[in-house]
């Protein structure tokens, strides 16, 4: 019996043995990037990626071949990278999706071996944060004249409003707020670190307006929970009783009535972060420090307070003139 014959379907061709002799870096210099592409793509669909994103990833990428030349793998170099960015004419922050985009495909190029080394991990592009602006006075008093406060409704999201500009307080603290974290008699709101992103513990300061909203809402809030035989100790409810943050149905309900109201009432910039942002600014302009107004906010730095500020080169200029 022939050699061959003997092995039968256990026999290894010359050409797969040849490969097999083959160091590790001559392997992975031979694979063509279409291959490598066909394979990630494959495993990211097993892997329960959205078709979209594989899209998205295939079409960025072959733009970035195309325009280097490429063909294999190896030849994939930073300066390749570097040449794909100068060469599309589009804004930074595209031009940070899609170098995003090239390093998550590189990442997984190296995870499968044709990689030594993750080099494209030094290459960054810095893009300026976009400064979203506060809301206007004029505007929040214009909305508080709009809203019907004769409702149950109205009446819950003028007090959340008015709420928010005058303390600054967040849209899911304020779904979190218990009728304990009132101190009616000294008039602060005491928010314990349950209530706040950075679980610190913070008093903000109200007014005899604002308390006499919140009493006026606890009293409804009660007659609702009574009629629907709902138990709980949020400030600001649904229709139906529930606390905001766990009703399925309504979550942030005073958020998505913001947006209504702004379409309804033909208003700019009306949201619960254009609102936080216009108690900062407020605050700023009766002379309050940025640090002050930093903890207020119960920001982590004041690099994202003058963020909120939204502060002007003429503004700047203006202000520092006091201190010369």
């Amino acid at each position: 019996m022939s050699k061959s014959r003997k092995h039968g379907i256990f026999a290894v061709s010359g050409d797969v043995v040849a490969l097999t002799t083959m160091n590790r870096e001559e392997v992975r210099n031979a694979i063509t990037i279409e291959t490598a592409l066909e394979t990630v793509f494959k495993q990211m669909k097993i892997g329960g990626n959205r078709e979209r994103t594989i899209q998205s990833y295939d079409y960025i990428f072959k733009q970035f071949i195309e325009i280097n030349k490429l063909e294999y793998v190896e030849e994939i170099t930073i300066d390749s990278i570097y040449h794909y960015l100068d060469s599309i004419e589009v804004s930074q922050r595209t031009k940070l999706i899609r170098l995003k985009s090239i390093k998550a495909v590189l990442s997984k190029f190296y995870n499968n071996g044709w990689f030594s080394d993750r080099f494209w991990t030094t290459i960054q592009i810095r893009v300026d944060k976009e400064v979203k602006s506060g809301a206007k006075l004029s505007d929040i008093e214009k909305l508080l004249q709009l809203i019907d406060q004769t409702t149950f409704i109205g009446f819950r999201d003028a007090v959340a409003i008015k709420l928010m500009y005058k303390t600054g307080i967040r849209i899911r603290t304020l779904g979190e707020l218990k009728e304990r974290h009132i101190d009616f008699e000294n008039l602060v709101l005491s928010l314990d670190g349950s209530t706040l992103k950075n679980h610190k513990h913070l008093k903000l300061p109200i007014d005899d307006e604002i308390a006499n909203m919140l009493k006026t809402l606890i009293q409804l809030n009660n007659g609702i929970r009574n009629y629907y035989g709902t138990e709980n100790f949020n400030v600001f409810i649904t229709q139906n009783g529930l606390p905001m943050n766990t009703s399925k149905s309504s979550n942030f309900a005073i958020s998505k009535q913001l947006n209504k109201y702004a379409k309804r009432f033909g208003l700019q910039n009306i949201n619960a972060h254009a609102i936080r942002r216009a108690h900062a600014k407020n605050l700023l302009e009766k002379g309050a420090s940025i640090a002050l107004i930093s903890k207020a906010l119960g920001h982590s730095d004041l690099a994202v307070t003058t963020q909120y500020l939204d502060l002007d080169v003429e503004e700047v200029a203006t202000n520092l003139r006091d201190f010369l």
